[in-house]
């Protein structure tokens, strides 16, 4: 019965995915966002949203069921950014932070920009960072606690699939992921701790805003957590991915993962405890390392060849992506991510095909944004 029941479970989900607007020509922020919002219309208006700096641009897609949707919904809303941003002289760039330089440091003119500001000073100014965030329907906030203690151990592989930000003043960090460095200075970012009710959630929420951690609870940016403005589980681990079929990849891996861990919750089935150092140590390997070096097993314990633990991860969601007609899909574009790598391996394969060259780097990434 209870088997029966999970089938008839479909869990929606959507994306919201951050944008750069760059010169074409240097490579550099271009604060033009609210241009290129005044130039969109209809749907992808509605969709779009002023984000922290006056270069990005962030887009949201509607409730989906079905990935198909999801793709169509990622390729309509990226080319009508990308075809407003033209107007305004910039290019769309999906990429996880600033690759070259941001002159404009100042937020756009909201009064909760300027109060960020005003708290957290020149860590509310660094250049801009964009991140994927992917929301799976989960109206019950106590059961979106429980799945989010279970999501602790395989945030890390997830936001290792995802990065595409090497390249920081137009040099490579040594990072895959450098928009993951630049966000640890926040005191409010990080893994999400383990709690035990939404109770005790929302205590600790309620106690770090009266410490001034957080202005309110909408800057609970932990890397899963129930969201404030919807009802969903938010995971906001990742960069922003370079394609629509990367994003893709990672949504269905994310509604897999919380299919997978309510049916934990709903079985009894206790989450891992794990010592937060050890779960921020993991997000850091992750977000050095990527896919293409070492992680470390919050489960098992050591690190591990990258691979090997995203094969874990795939063993583990193969029965939530085969109950939604998924596994296919993220089988084949698991395959292409072994061939091509994540969008950090590839911007390095560009760099290493053209002595270096940024720009060629920056053109590949503007053709990825768009293609589909």
């Amino acid at each position: 019965m209870a088997s029966s029941s999970r089938k008839q479970d479909r869990l929606t989900l959507g994306v919201e995915e951050e944008f750069l607007l760059l010169d074409p020509e240097t490579g550099e922020s271009l604060p033009v966002a609210e241009q290129v919002l005044d130039a969109l219309s209809g749907t992808a208006r509605t969709q779009s949203r002023q984000e922290f700096r006056h270069s990005m641009l962030e887009m949201v897609t509607p409730v989906c069921t079905d990935l198909t949707q999801l793709r169509e919904h990622l390729i309509t809303l990226r080319r009508a950014a990308a075809e407003a941003a033209s107007t305004a002289g910039a290019r769309l760039v999906a990429v996880g932070a600033t690759p070259v330089c941001e002159a404009h440091l100042t937020v756009p003119d909201e009064q909760r920009y300027h109060a960020m500001s005003r708290r957290f000073g020149p860590v509310a100014h660094d250049p801009a960072v964009c991140g994927c965030h992917v929301h799976v329907g989960v109206p019950d906030r106590e059961l979106a606690v429980q799945v989010c203690n279970h999501l602790r151990p395989w945030l890390p592989v997830v936001q290792a699939l995802t990065a595409n930000s090497p390249l920081y003043d137009g040099r490579d960090t040594g990072h895959n992921s450098w928009r993951s460095m630049q966000l640890e200075r926040w005191p409010s970012i990080g893994p999400t701790p383990h709690f035990e009710s939404v109770a005790d959630y929302d205590a600790t929420v309620q106690e770090l805003i009266t410490a001034g951690i957080m202005l309110d609870a909408a800057m609970v940016y932990w890397y899963a957590r129930p969201s404030t403005r919807y009802p969903t589980v938010e995971v906001r681990v990742g960069d922003v991915c370079p394609s629509v079929e990367d994003t893709v990849l990672v949504a269905a891996l994310v509604r897999a993962l919380v299919v997978t861990m309510i049916d934990r919750v709903r079985d009894g089935v206790p989450p891992v405890r794990i010592r937060d150092c050890l779960v921020a140590a993991a997000h850091w390997r992750a977000a050095h390392d990527g896919i293409d070096g070492v992680l470390v097993d919050l489960l098992g314990g050591g690190a591990r060849p990258a691979w090997e633990l995203v094969d874990e991860l795939l063993d583990t969601v193969t029965p939530a992506l085969a109950r939604y007609d998924d596994l296919d899909l993220v089988l084949r574009q698991v395959d292409r991510l072994r061939r091509e790598g994540t969008g950090a391996t590839r911007q390095r394969r560009v760099m290493a095909g053209t002595d270096g060259d940024v720009q060629a780097v920056l053109q590949h990434l503007i053709a990825q944004t768009v293609a589909g």
